[in-house]
C-alpha cells in the first residue's frame, strides 16, 4: 500500500532500539522502499491485528452469554444483505 504525500510532511522522531531499527532497515531494503513506508505498513498491520484480537475476544465473550448469543443470532437472521448468497 502506498500513501501519496504532498510536501511538507510533518514528522516526529522516535527512539527505538538498534535491533528493531536494523530489522526495519532490512525489510525496507528487501522491498526497495523508504524506511518510513515500512514503518507505516508495520503500524497498519499491527492496527489490523489488534482489531482482530479485540473482535475475537468480544465474540468469545458473546458466546458465553446465552441470552446475548440468542439475540445476536435472531438479529443476524432478520438482517438481509443484498449479496446474493441467500
Amino acid at each position: 500500500m502506498s500513501i501519496l504525500y504532498t510536501w511538507p510532511v510533518r514528522t516526529k522522531t522516535v527512539l527505538i532500539d538498534v535491533d528493531t531499527y536494523a530489522r526495519l532497515v532490512e525489510m525496507s531494503n528487501l522491498d526497495g522502499v523508504a524506511l518510513s513506508e515500512t514503518i507505516r505498513d508495520a503500524a497498519e498491520v499491527l492496527s489490523r491485528k489488534r482489531f482482530a484480537q479485540r473482535a475475537s475476544a468480544e465474540f468469545a465473550e458473546l458466546l458465553t452469554d446465552r441470552e446475548a448469543w440468542a439475540s445476536y443470532l435472531a438479529e443476524a437472521e432478520s438482517t438481509s444483505v443484498a449479496d446474493g448468497l441467500g
